[in-house]
């Protein structure tokens, strides 16, 4: 049975989907893997990497949709190629499923298809399968990274013959996965850090790395809302959004530096500051606005732009982060698939699996298979947002 790895549109995705390390791993299982001729390249991995890992390297990506029963990408599949599956075939990646407009044809074609992005966040088994967590760690330091090179200031403290240089102040908005990595990465540069978030658990973990937690009044009801959410946001109040937004106006307007993290499933993206806050900055700060690509966090903020304001704030729409760590992003990744392409294999009947022929269990019960499955069967299980 064949694993099929097409490449990502170069223009704006450097990622790929399966690293010769991970062909190794599938070959192991049983799986013969294809990949489309350049894959790779991206990320530092040649066509010969991949042969000596022991793919066969594909001239195109028909050449890989014709001949692989399981399709692996990084991104939604182009529309010529989804109209080029057959009945049967299974596609793998992070499909923005809420956004995908390209599910009913997929349902149409007969192909199963499983949104990487859907994994339930809070099974144990599934944690080596997240695509979210394993991404958004790189991207939380990589935004430092972007911050520190667009600013026009040293991070840490300096003591010099000439004076001391005051440390960065950096505030990170929106503590899951990236913003604790941004976090810590600010604090060993040096930063002074303050971090918000709408999950009151999240107050430990950022002083657990030395950041200083910005306390939002919350009632009783809503605190309850915000710890059954299972890691995800919740729909605070109009009063809650006031009250934040009055915290977040403060600690900006004295901040240097800027990283928002906050993004929703199925949503556009909250928007956390605003041009009236935005007027208030320093000149010379700057917003990484890592919510760019669905919406943004920040106001006049532009997907893979630099947007300077008429104040001297610089704002960037920072779409693809991880895409900028391609070859350890892609690494994380392809382990993220393998791991889940795992739960798809059928137990052998016997001890001995080297006897057994490699077969597919697709079982829309299992609790990782039916939250990922955005298609099976014709249909199109998503429940429209």
């Amino acid at each position: 049975m064949k694993i099929g790895v097409i490449s990502a549109d170069a223009s704006h995705e450097s990622r790929v989907a399966i690293t010769p390390d991970a062909v190794k791993k599938l070959r192991k299982l049983g799986f013969e893997v294809i990949i489309q001729s350049g894959a790779g390249i991206a990320s530092y991995y040649s066509d010969e990497s991949y042969q000596t890992a022991g793919a066969t390297i594909a001239a195109n990506g028909s050449d890989v949709i014709s001949d692989a029963r399981i399709i692996t990408t990084v991104n939604d599949l182009p529309a010529q190629m989804v109209d080029s599956l057959t009945t049967g075939q299974i596609v793998v990646g992070m499909l923005d499923p809420y956004r995908n407009t390209q599910l009913d044809t997929y349902a149409a074609k007969g192909a199963t298809v499983y949104a990487m992005e859907l994994l339930p966040r809070t099974l144990s088994r599934a944690q080596n399968m997240d695509v979210l967590s394993s991404q958004a760690n790189l991207a939380g330091y990589k935004a430092v990274l972007m911050a520190a090179n667009e600013y026009s200031r040293p991070f840490p403290m300096f003591m010099t013959s000439a004076g001391t240089v005051k440390p960065a102040k950096v505030v990170i908005l929106g503590v899951g996965v990236a913003g604790l990595q941004a976090i810590a990465t600010a604090k060993r540069l040096g930063a002074v850090v303050e971090a918000s978030d709408l999950r009151p658990s999240a107050r430990e973990q950022v002083e657990s790395l030395g950041g200083k937690w910005l306390d939002v009044p919350m009632s009783d009801e809503e605190a309850q809302k915000a710890k059954s959410t299972g890691g995800y946001a919740w729909t605070p109040s109009e009063q809650y959004m006031t009250d934040q937004a009055a915290v977040v106006d403060k600690a900006l307007s004295g901040a240097d530096i800027v990283i928002t993290t906050a993004q929703i499933p199925g949503r556009n993206a909250p928007r956390l500051v605003h041009k009236a806050t935005l007027d208030k900055m320093k000149a010379g700060s700057v917003l990484i606005d890592m919510a760019a690509g669905t919406g943004g966090n920040v106001e006049g903020s532009v997907p893979d732009q630099t947007i300077t304001t008429d104040n001297g704030v610089r704002i960037v729409g920072a779409a693809n982060i991880p895409s900028q760590l391609a070859a350890q992003s892609s690494d994380l990744y392809a382990n993220n698939l393998v791991n889940f392409i795992t739960t798809l294999i059928q137990e052998p009947a016997t001890d001995d699996a080297s006897s057994q022929a490699l077969t597919l269990h697709l079982d829309m019960e299992d609790e990782i298979q039916g939250a990922l499955a955005v298609t099976h069967d014709g249909q199109v299980r998503l429940a429209r947002r």
